[in-house]
């Protein structure tokens, strides 16, 4: 399959979260699945390579927009497109025949094609085990959630969270809440970053840029989202207004 519809409004609205390497991901998995006329394949170093797009730029992306399933992972836009296109060439393989069978010629014999069996085999997969550090009632909800969003819950789908918390500075549990709170499919570091920062007066973050200059150590130190961020710019305030004062 050479040639695919592509629907900007849809796509815009559908991506409009990505950043710049993550649609360019998109676009180019998009292009592998409609070449094919296959679901991405399991092993995502391969089609990271493939791509030319960084392996965690890649498994962030199918993660959040394709679903994982025993054989591959699949997107059901590109299921759809690619089920109409069969549709026409077996339309067009009809009408071959019958303008064969008018000049009393028949049509050439090929065998069948064979190909995978498309529908989900949710039966077979395997279930994803309560994470740990993450209690059994926050884990519910999420997995509640995603249901109620029709996404799956993997594990590759996990590792992408958890990577994700790791550089916002949240735990898993913190992670998953925030996506129920939310209403969010999946999470992204960028997408707190303002309401981490949002407690930070000017005034303290003068003083975090000097402590950043001095004492690098003692700057590097964040608060969460269950620290408060005022009892974070006490333990930096003392030493910070001697590094304003001796100057």
């Amino acid at each position: 399959m050479h040639y695919y519809s592509f629907h900007i409004g849809d796509y815009r609205s559908a991506t409009s979260h990505l950043s710049n390497n993550e649609d360019l991901a998109y676009r180019r998995l998009l292009d592998m699945y409609y070449d094919t006329e296959k679901p991405i394949p399991l092993d995502t170093q391969w089609v990271a390579r493939r791509i030319r797009i960084d392996h965690e730029v890649v498994l962030n992306v199918l993660s959040d927009m394709f679903e994982q399933r025993e054989d591959g992972f699949y997107q059901d836009r590109c299921e759809h497109e690619i089920g109409v296109y069969k549709g026409f060439s077996e339309a067009g393989k009809r009408g071959a025949a019958k303008r064969w069978s008018k000049g009393g010629y028949s049509p050439p014999i090929t065998p069948p094609i064979a190909t995978n069996n498309h529908k989900p085999r949710t039966n077979n997969q395997q279930p994803v085990n309560t994470p740990e550090g993450v209690s059994q009632s926050v884990w519910q909800e999420f997995v509640n959630h995603r249901k109620a969003k029709k996404a799956q819950v993997t594990q590759l789908v996990i590792d992408g969270i958890q990577a994700e918390a790791n550089k916002a500075g949240f735990t898993l549990e913190d992670a998953l809440k925030e996506i129920v709170v939310r209403n969010w499919q999946g999470f992204k570091a960028d997408w707190v970053a303002d309401k981490q920062n949002s407690s930070e007066t000017v005034y303290q973050r003068s003083m975090r840029l000097k402590m950043q200059q001095a004492v690098p150590d003692i700057a590097a130190k964040q608060p969460t989202q269950y620290e408060d961020a005022v009892e974070f710019f006490r333990t930096i305030e003392v030493p910070a207004k001697q590094i304003g004062e001796s100057k």
